[in-house]
């Protein structure tokens, strides 16, 4: 079972997507800051078991692109998906090799993205 980190501030679209994603068959962690996934990351025994980072674009503190930056520090090749409703945000992620994709999102087109950047097979 491939084990995702969702990242959002907004509890809505956390437990929305954590939602899609347990019934899909993964396992999931979340995180309500960019400083409360990067612990999360920090931790070696979690970090190792996530395949993949989901995260939200505008958060307090520390966004989106700034985030991404540190998570390559911490899992250079960590798959990382960002969902925004800022189609023109796209460009602040050139060079940091993310899945960018704009909001909505169907959940079969969220749990296909997911699959595919895990590598786990549609079941």
């Amino acid at each position: 079972m491939a084990h995702v980190l969702l990242i959002d501030d907004s509890p809505l679209q956390l437990r929305v997507r954590e939602a899609i994603l347990r019934d899909a068959g993964f396992q999931v962690s979340i995180a309500t800051s960019a400083e409360g996934a990067l612990a999360v990351l920090r931790t070696r025994k979690v970090s190792e078991s996530i395949g993949t980072v989901v995260t939200d674009h505008v958060m307090p503190d520390v966004g989106g692109v700034e985030l991404v930056r540190a998570i390559r520090e911490i899992r250079p090749g960590m798959p990382v998906i960002v969902i925004t409703g800022m189609p023109d945000a796209e460009e602040q992620y050139e060079g940091l090799d993310v899945t960018f994709r704009v909001k909505p999102l169907r959940p079969s087109e969220f749990i296909a993205l997911v699959r595919d950047s895990t590598g786990q097979a549609a079941a």
